[in-house]
């Protein structure tokens, strides 16, 4: 209730200035009005109250805007002496203190920005030496392989990396096309699930097998049913296994094993053809961390899908503004009586028109906002991506820039989606526009702040939906059923979001200090509960060694030139141009900051250097388990859906491995 109503006050407020403003242009330059607007102009005989009428009288003008600003010290000294010096110098020290706030929170931001990548690079570099040999580490993924009718592309592999790498290289797997057993195997997988359900519980088995017979006349047996056609998808899964170990069925892509770390960051790092779109080579996510589904594409197709994904993410983007529009219409009670005429007589109520306009926009927007994450890991799952933690990092970026549009600029550039593009497409009126727009949104993101970011940390504690769900579906299985995949943090949701609030409080810690208690609850609710949520509920599905900090620092580094571009526009708002003047050479001081950071720290996160990958590589030397460890290697990057299948105890003949080709 307290932020709705300040929501409303800043508004009329807002609307009082105006109107007071435009009165006031009109209103001083007619001269019935000179003693209350220029009494001593007219004391001193410079104005007269009688003079022609006089049309330009009606209009209003900010003429007296520029005849203040003009005025020097020295000339207020002669007018109103020292002491008027001194109220003007106290106005013009509020304002300089926001200046060199600006500079302090800058000069601070960076330099724990600097401190913080300095740590987790060490951080990243001593985990790296810390850790058993893992299998991502020796080996690369080599896509765009060109065909030969001649040869197989197993043969292919084989003979070009024995050639160019022949102290190093070990042996490869070849990707094969498997996007059908995969669905055949969620099938059986859930029928595997229901049967194992429905022998735990006899219980339900005679309900369903009643239901049965009541329907179909006949008396079967459910689970002899259930049994059957998992039979059959088994049969079908270890023919389509059967296909896929052919070489008609192998896809342009393999993953290459190396004797020694080195070994595979020089592949890696090295052109292998003169044709750049062949032979193209990646370093191997974690086996846990491999997209699978990805292997179909090929260069061309990866290029085209790129191309389609940014445009699709360009349209959502845009066509988002649709919903934001209506939410910001809620925020106008004029506005909502045109077009619900029916809520009028309650918008008359103080309370109601406080939550309509002040509350509900808020949870509006979240809800729409909702199904923003989902759509963009989609829309990065098709983009030819090869593992999981690519898609989400690419999802984080693409819903932290999403919010930012969608949220804060959309918001701040009131108007028509067409407006609202117009404003970004012209530089150089975009300090002046922020700095008379995104003070006025203060109280509106702080409402969002409660709405948004209280109610999503909480509701992270509570986990809402997976407890409705767990309802939902506890009549339907066994108490004693134990299969349950334990949930990783979606990385791709949670990420924007805390960064998103963290370019709140950058941007309004000088423009609307009230918004910062309510960010620093969130911030302290937030730390503790992800932390109980890390002990208690999430485990990882893969592991980047932090490769998700470049992204956090980039957006910090937007956060802070974004903050240093309103306050240039504030200052020369407030007509303060030494301030507006030596401000400029913040974000210019911030982007250099970040470059030499790019230089300094990102190629840590990119790949290890070959001071630390010789020095782990000889840690290995006496090393007595590195034997197996090759051994194991070649296995390490199956795929999944052409391992042994077997959930019916009748077919034995199931139970023996498939021929696997490399």
């Amino acid at each position: 209730m307290i932020v709705s109503a300040l929501l409303t006050s800043v508004g009329i407020n807002t609307a009082l200035c105006v109107l007071f403003f435009t009165l006031y242009s009109i209103l001083r330059k007619q001269p019935s009005n000179y003693e209350v607007y220029v009494p001593r102009l007219l004391a001193e005989g410079i104005s007269k109250r009688r003079s022609r009428f006089n049309l330009e009288r009606l209009i209003p003008s900010a003429g007296w805007v520029a005849e203040a600003w003009r005025l020097s010290e020295e000339e207020l000294l002669s007018l109103s002496g020292l002491d008027g010096v001194v109220f003007m110098r106290m106005i013009t020290f509020r304002l300089w203190v926001h200046f060199s706030a600006v500079y302090i929170v800058t000069g601070f931001t960076c330099m724990l920005l600097f401190f913080e990548y300095k740590y987790i690079s060490s951080r990243r570099i001593s985990y790296f030496y810390s850790s058993e040999p893992q299998p991502h580490h020796f080996t690369i993924l080599v896509h765009s392989i060109p065909t030969s009718s001649s040869s197989s592309i197993s043969y292919s592999v084989e003979r070009f990396f024995s050639e160019l790498y022949p102290s190093t290289y070990l042996s490869h797997v070849v990707v094969r096309r498997t996007n059908k057993i995969h669905s055949l195997l969620s099938e059986a997988k859930k029928l595997y699930k229901r049967v194992t359900q429905l022998r735990s519980d006899p219980s339900k088995q005679k309900r369903m097998n009643r239901g049965i017979s009541g329907l179909f006349g006949r008396k079967d047996n459910v689970i002899e049913e259930y049994q059957k056609k998992l039979e059959d998808i088994e049969e079908s899964v270890r023919l389509k296994q059967s296909e896929a170990s052919l070489a008609g069925e192998e896809s342009r892509a393999a993953f290459v094993f190396f004797r020694s770390r080195l070994g595979a960051a020089t592949a890696f790092h090295l052109k292998q053809s003169v044709n750049p779109t062949h032979w193209i080579t990646e370093l191997a996510p974690e086996p846990r961390d491999v997209y699978w589904p990805f292997f179909s594409e090929s260069f061309m197709r990866r290029w085209i899908s790129k191309l389609v994904v940014v445009f699709l993410c360009t349209l959502f983007t845009i066509s988002f503004l649709l919903p934001v529009v209506f939410v910001q219409g809620l925020t106008n009670l004029s506005q909502l009586e045109i077009l619900f005429p029916f809520l009028t007589s309650m918008l008359s109520i103080k309370f109601f028109s406080q939550i309509v306009t002040g509350y509900l926009p808020s949870l509006i927007l979240q809800l729409f906002l909702k199904v923003v994450p989902p759509a963009m890991k989609f829309l990065s799952s098709i983009q030819g991506y090869i593992s999981h933690s690519d898609i989400e990092m690419s999802a984080s970026r693409k819903v932290l820039w999403f919010t930012i549009w969608n949220v804060f600029f959309a918001s701040v550039f009131s108007g028509s989606v067409l407006s609202k593009l117009s404003a970004l497409l012209d530089p150089k009126n975009i300090p002046g526009k922020l700095a008379v727009t995104v003070p006025a949104q203060a109280s509106f993101f702080i409402t969002y702040v409660v709405t948004q970011g209280w109610t999503s940390v909480s509701s992270e504690l509570f986990r809402v939906i997976p407890f409705i769900f767990s309802w939902i579906t506890r009549p339907f299985t066994s108490p004693d059923d134990d299969e349950f995949e334990v949930p990783s943090i979606p990385y791709h949701k949670d990420i924007p979001r805390v960064l998103f609030f963290g370019l709140l409080g950058i941007t309004y810690f000088f423009l609307a200090p009230l918004i910062l208690p309510f960010l620093l609850a969130y911030f302290c609710l937030a730390y503790i509960i992800y932390r109980n949520q890390f002990i208690n509920v999430y485990a990882p599905k893969y592991d980047t060694a932090g490769k998700f900090w470049p992204v956090i620092h980039n957006s910090m580094i937007f956060s802070l030139v974004l903050m240093q571009i309103i306050a240039v526009g504030i200052f020369a708002l407030k007509k303060l141009s030494m301030a507006s003047t030596l401000t400029m050479p913040l974000p210019v001081l911030t982007l250099l900051f970040n470059e030499y950071c790019r230089k300094r720290f990102l190629p840590i996160f990119v790949a290890y250097s070959a001071e630390s990958l010789i020095k782990k590589d000889r840690q290995d030397q006496n090393d007595a388990t590195m034997t197996q460890f090759y051994e194991n290697l070649v296995n390490a990057y199956k795929d999944p859906a052409l391992l042994p299948l077997q959930y019916s105890p009748n077919n034995d003949n199931l139970r023996t491995p498939l021929i696997y080709q490399a």
